[in-house]
């Protein structure tokens, strides 16, 4: 992966816009919360394969990291905290958030095929 082009990653976001496409989305902070603060709670929150459209789609952000809201006919999906990206298979885009030592905190990926599991 490779840090977040704005101006590259949403042309690629746009050219899934008002296609049926599968999403997946997943945020954590998997033991590394409690592993630090035994008082911190552990959060995520994971799905694969959701089939959607949306007609809209944006990237922004500071330069750092960057924010991916995909509308669609009954609401939104947004991921923040984005910070790199990359294409797989000629044509799955993934998108990922990484901590300062490298952790993943959240991913959001989209493709016109399936992820396989």
């Amino acid at each position: 992966m490779k840090p977040i082009e704005l101006e590259k990653v949403q042309k690629i976001i746009d050219g899934f816009k008002n296609k049926e496409v599968y999403v997946h989305l997943e945020t954590t902070n998997g033991a590394y919360a409690s592993h630090i603060n035994k008082k911190a709670y552990n959060v995520g929150a994971y799905i694969r394969n959701a089939k959607v459209s949306f007609n809209q789609a944006k990237i922004v952000g500071d330069g750092k990291s960057y924010r991916v809201g995909l509308k669609m006919e009954m609401g939104w999906i947004y991921a923040e905290g984005l910070t790199d990206w990359t294409i797989h298979e000629d044509s799955k885009l993934l998108m990922a958030g990484h901590d300062r030592e490298g952790r993943l905190m959240v991913s959001l990926q989209i493709s016109e095929t399936p992820f396989s599991y």
